[in-house]
């Protein structure tokens, strides 16, 4: 039987003898009548072409979903099997009810708008292998905008005209130069890891027409974020890194001025600062940033200074209006194993369209190598494709082949027209290999034999191009020569030039202009505000609009206390002194930013900086309302569950944008450790490798109040294991991170203010209570914070009236203080307690200055609530002993695996012993 049609839910079939038997079906009844020789009555033309172009749009929906899958973008194929398009299951024309290709279409209206009218079927797959199938696809079926997904079927499916020749002469020329440079490197510095870009030529021909389009598009900025593979082809070759200053690094020396002291980095992670010109006109500033060996971690630092370039120029979300990304674009490049594997990317995704997060899209390349240091692709994911991380946040691919760079070519305007156009993520996936092993000294062929049987038997990217070239009659073989013969002359001009070269200092200028190292010594800094500026700022911080539904706890705990507080300048507690310190701030025209998690509110509900009307849900932020003609602004960046990327983005802010305040704020303290490849790779060692400064500001709530394991430590270890502190010799500003344990509110608004108001940058780790945001003991006044005020390192005992009695000294850090008062005040004891407020730079003449008062002391104890493998103790026993020049106890936990016990008795019996025995020891 033949299938003939489907009416009115009837089933209708010639039978063997042309008689024609309906088979019907109703409430769950199926039956069927015979009638011999009656002919039916066929549906008109009409129906017949409404059934054929809904077929046809199937089977034009199949090619743009599944061509991809099908497409010749692998240029280094295992697999030799011969493949034909007819095997593809969902690309079979029988399958959308079409019985051979010469058949005659029609093709209406938004099927495909570069065929229209009547047409063979053959031709319509024809163009359809050629636009989904050769050696350019992509991926954009899950987009969710209908818009997007026409848009890119229509960049896909248009006919383009063919490449003129001075663009065929501009690719083969950065083929040419980009083998050439590898082969000199080879050549002259054979023992040295270049991590080449033979095998992924073609991109330079993807990043040369990406800075041409980008230059004739508004963008005046590009901020690129480059692992190693490829890098220093790419810098000498387009951004203009000096080839003599590369030659003078691979030599071993050093490429910064020696006043700095730098101490340096491997060369895969240097980095250019340039000015393109295009037509006689510079027309785009490109930025590549330093980046640390483990991989993508430079992602989000490259976001978040992009971001910083927004607010700096005062564009879109800062000022102008423009959307975002309108001047400033964003480019990452990944290797496939990293992109897949590193976590930090799915963070970056997720947070790409959250507000205060968002930079307009950014671009993304991934040089796919088809391996990770030796594990093949299949090893190295689940999915697919590399790529499929992309899908996340619907972002398209396009999958490229790397041995066809005028396809490449047109990879990189397909993205950057759709970045243009919708402000997103776009990826491109090139395609590619990996001549040599992971640098140039591996050997691959011990894992993966197969496929470098046919790398070895290939020829490279650019000899194969120059061949079209010269079959097409574009290009003569000597012309080619000629090419390469000017590029290695100019190298080697460049190796003799390196013999020479000097470093340039071209650091801090720009908006670093004014900013320069830290001093050798501790300085101190006057951050004291007048009276009336703290009142003003005060009440500021809670005044709303008249017609705003205030949350009635708020109104009732937050608001009419601080009011009450700012109108006496008494009992100023922890909030509010931060209030003060970022007002005052704004008042004065820089920018505060705080992130995290829940920052708005607050972790311990005590911030409240922004309020949320209860009844239409609408944000206001009272900081941001001072006066009129104000100029600084609070930015409130609550984000997602995310640690890394999200700390990684405000140290990219910070390294931009130097008069300006950058927070993050961690849940709980010991939430940083998802970001302890931030802290150790950018934050603590950035300005002693690449003499990057940053001044961002990191608080990390800490505290033994019972809460277990997690959520009680931060782990000041850790950060104090991280400064280059020096035990035997006295500190100076010059330290490369400030570790600071406050212990009063005025310490804390002095920390924020100095961040801001000296002439250098130093991140600053601050050790933030929890239970202290409420204690009534932990407080200050106005007459705390006001002008001659500053932020003091020790805190001495100013209730002790004879200094000469006092026989011990409890020297400890933050909330522990305020339990060791208590207990003392019981006990009547003749004991002094010092507070050190600052660990790195350590205090060693403040704290010397305390000592000395207490003549006829015998006895010094250190005293904090960590375990004893854990907290300051090891970092002050070793400082305190050779520069104060006494011995001192420890009062604390005993060396525990975990920071704190889970149970509550536990707990309590610890505790107990901790407030007894520093009076006995």
């Amino acid at each position: 039987m033949h299938f003939h049609g489907l009416l009115k839910n009837r089933l209708f079939l010639w039978g063997k003898n042309k008689d024609f038997i309906r088979f019907y079906w109703s409430d769950n009844v199926f039956g069927y009548k015979k009638y011999p020789n009656i002919k039916f009555k066929l549906p008109d033309k009409s129906v017949q072409n409404q059934q054929e172009n809904s077929n046809l749009y199937r089977l034009v929906s199949a090619y743009r979903k599944y061509g991809h899958q099908y497409s010749y973008i692998n240029p280094v194929r295992t697999n030799q099997t011969n493949f034909s398009i007819e095997d593809a299951d969902e690309l079979n024309i029988h399958r959308y009810g079409f019985d051979n290709l010469e058949q005659p279409i029609e093709i209406n209206e938004g099927i495909i708008n570069q065929l229209k009218g009547h047409v063979i079927l053959r031709d319509l797959i024809e163009f359809l292998n050629n636009v989904y199938c050769t050696y350019l696809s992509a991926e954009f079926d899950y987009l969710e905008s209908e818009e997007e997904r026409v848009w890119f079927a229509e960049q896909l499916e248009t006919d383009l005209p063919i490449l003129n020749l001075s663009s065929k002469l501009a690719i083969v020329r950065e083929l040419i130069k980009s083998q050439v440079f590898d082969q000199f490197l080879a050549k002259r510095f054979s023992s040295v890891k270049r991590y080449g870009a033979e095998g992924a030529e073609s991109m330079s021909v993807f990043f040369n027409e990406l800075f041409h389009q980008a230059a004739g598009s508004n963008i005046r900025d590009l901020v690129l974020a480059l692992p190693h593979r490829g890098r220093l082809n790419l810098l000498v070759g387009l951004l203009n890194y000096p080839a003599a200053q590369l030659f003078s690094r691979l030599n071993g020396n050093p490429d910064f001025p020696e006043k700095y002291q730098c101490s340096g980095d491997v060369l895969s992670h240097i980095i250019s600062s340039t000015d393109l010109y295009y037509d006689g006109k510079s027309t785009l500033h490109v930025t590549t940033l330093r980046n640390p060996s483990h991989l993508e971690a430079v992602n989000p630092v490259s976001m978040g200074k992009s971001r910083a370039k927004h607010l700096f120029n005062h564009e879109a979300g800062y000022g102008d209006g423009a959307r975002w990304g309108e001047r400033i674009l964003n480019v990452q490049v990944h290797g496939d194993a990293a992109f897949t594997g590193q976590g930090v990317n799915q963070e970056c995704f997720e947070f790409s369209g959250i507000p205060h997060f968002e930079i307009g899209g950014t671009i993304h390349l991934i040089v796919n190598n088809q391996l990770g240091f030796t594990t093949p692709g299949k090893l190295g994911r689940s999915s697919r494709y590399c790529s499929d991380l992309a899908k996340i946040i619907a972002a398209p691919v396009v999958h490229v082949n790397g041995d066809h760079p005028e396809k490449v070519v047109r990879a990189a305007q397909i993205a950057l027209n759709y970045q243009r156009k919708f402000r997103k993520d776009v990826v491109v996936d090139l395609n590619c290999f990996r001549r040599w092993g992971h640098n140039e000294m591996d050997d691959p062929t011990f894992t993966n034999p197969n496929i470098y049987v046919l790398i070895k038997a290939r020829r490279s990217v650019p000899d194969r191009y120059a061949s079209q070239l010269i079959e097409e009659g574009v290009l003569s073989e000597n012309e080619i020569l000629e090419i390469q013969n000017e590029y290695f002359t100019w190298l080697n001009e460049e190796l003799e030039a390196s013999k020479i070269w000097i470093p340039k200092d071209v650091y801090f200028k720009g908006p670093w202009s004014g900013f320069g190292p830290a001093p050798a010594a501790i300085t101190t800094w006057d951050t004291g505000i007048d009276v009336d500026l703290m009142t003003f700022v005060g009440e500021k911080s809670v005044k709303y609009p008249d017609n705003f539904n205030v949350h009635s706890t708020i109104l009732r705990g937050h608001v009419k206390n601080r009011l009450a507080k700012v109108s006496e300048g008494l009992n100023i507690d922890w909030s509010t002194a931060e209030a003060l310190a970022i007002g005052s701030l704004l008042f004065q025209g820089h920018n505060v930013r705080i992130s995290g998690q829940d920052v708005g509110r607050g972790t311990f509900s005590q911030r409240h900086a922004m309020f949320v009307d209860q009844g239409d849900g609408h944000v206001f932020v009272p900081l941001n309302h001072l006066h009129e003609h104000q100029r600084g602004f609070l930015e409130l960046a609550n984000s997602i569950l995310s640690e890394e990327a999200v700390l990684a983005f405000e140290y990219g802010m910070s390294i931009e944008s130097p008069n300006d305040l950058f927070i993050w704020e961690a849940q709980f303290g010991d939430f940083f450790n998802g970001a302890q490849i931030v802290f150790d790779t950018f934050i603590s060692s950035g300005e002693a490798k690449w003499i990057y400064q940053s001044g961002l500001t990191v608080l990390l709530p800490h505290g033994y109040d019972g809460a277990g394991p997690e959520h009680s430590s931060c782990r000041i270890e850790r950060f104090l294991q991280l400064t280059d502190s020096n035990e035997d010799k006295v500190d100076g500003d010059n330290v490369n991170m400030q570790i600071c344990q406050p212990s009063t509110p005025a310490q804390y608004f002095h920390l924020l203010r100095r961040q801001v108001l000296r002439d250098y940058r130093k991140p600053l780790i601050v050790v933030t209570p929890k239970t202290l945001l409420r204690d009534s003991e932990c407080i200050s006044h106005f007459s705390d914070m006001t002008k001659g005020n500053y932020f003091k390192p020790v805190l001495g005992d100013y209730s002790i009236m004879e200094p000469t009695r006092v026989k011990r000294v409890l020297i400890t850090s933050g909330k522990h203080y305020y339990s060791l008062k208590k207990q003392l005040t019981e006990r009547q004891d003749e004991v002094a307690i010092i507070r050190i407020e600052c660990f790195c730079p350590f205090p060693t003449y403040e704290l010397l200055q305390e000592i000395t008062q207490y003549k006829n002391a015998q006895n010094f104890v250190w005293c904090q609530e960590e375990p004893q493998n854990m907290g300051a103790w090891t970092f002050i026993k070793r400082r305190f002993e050779n520069l104060i020049g006494k011995k001192i106890n420890y009062c604390g936990r005993q060396c525990q695996a975990a920071p704190a016990v889970g149970v509550s008795a536990l707990h309590k019996q610890q505790e107990l012993e901790l407030l007894n025995k520093p009076f006995s020891i």
